[in-house]
């Protein structure tokens, strides 16, 4: 299958292009930043910006679906990449007939969403970090589900919960909308989304995806994800 891959500079991408490749797909990776990702047998690599619509329609073509992990840190100024970016991946898909689409957003957009046992997070963290500082991004990936939801392409929603790297793909859980979990390894997540080109369980639905057999620290994720990244 080709399959492209935005994003493809960040850590959520670089696990779906590893993956992709190990499983026989033909890749092509966009990444903004030029010379970022490197290139080997099987992956060709696109330097665009997703919200540059001429850039995202040349990247779409000749492909078979759809995978998009763009995202940037959490800020308090306003965001749009993740509404106008897959906006123009849908219009872009629209124009070459590509029908599959698997996108990122969050657990926290679904509003039951509080895991078990999780007080701190609860009551704190999550009304400090998400509610807070990463306030602006939930909003457009609120616009970015919006959209979604009025198209009539075949995409999945992949909400995550809090992401942390993990070098290997583990019993990972998904559930239709919401999962009682905090967090999520990316390589999990990569491998969810990829196995969704090949099953219809979440065709036009919201897929939330969670870790169980690892767990991270919560502030040291917080440090890492919202502090320290550079993506």
């Amino acid at each position: 299958m080709r399959t492209v891959v935005f994003g493809a500079s960040g850590p959520t991408g670089r696990q779906l292009i590893e993956q992709a490749l190990a499983a026989g797909h033909e890749v092509s990776a966009v990444s903004r930043r030029q010379g970022v990702v490197p290139t080997r047998p099987g992956l060709t690599v696109l330097t665009a910006d997703a919200e540059d619509p001429d850039a995202v329609d040349r990247a779409v073509a000749g492909n078979d679906a759809v995978l998009s992990s763009l995202g940037v840190p959490p800020s308090r100024k306003q965001i749009t990449v993740y509404s106008r970016g897959n906006a123009n991946i849908l219009a872009a898909m629209r124009r070459h007939k590509v029908k599959r689409l698997i996108t990122v957003t969050s657990s926290v957009l679904d509003p039951t969403w509080r895991p078990t046992g999780e007080f701190f997070f609860n009551t704190v963290m999550d009304p400090l970090v998400n509610r807070r500082i990463a306030r602006t991004a939930h909003e457009d990936m609120r616009r970015l589900e919006a959209i979604l939801r009025d198209s009539e392409l075949d995409w999945t929603i992949a909400r995550p919960s809090g992401l942390f790297d993990h070098p290997t793909v583990t019993r990972y859980q998904v559930a239709e909308n919401v999962a009682d979990g905090l967090f999520t390894a990316r390589a999990d997540l990569a491998a969810s989304m990829l196995a969704q080109l090949t099953d219809d369980r979440f065709v036009r639905r919201a897929m939330a995806v969670i870790t169980t057999d690892i767990r991270p620290s919560i502030a040291g994720l917080v440090w890492r994800e919202a502090v320290a990244r550079k993506k």
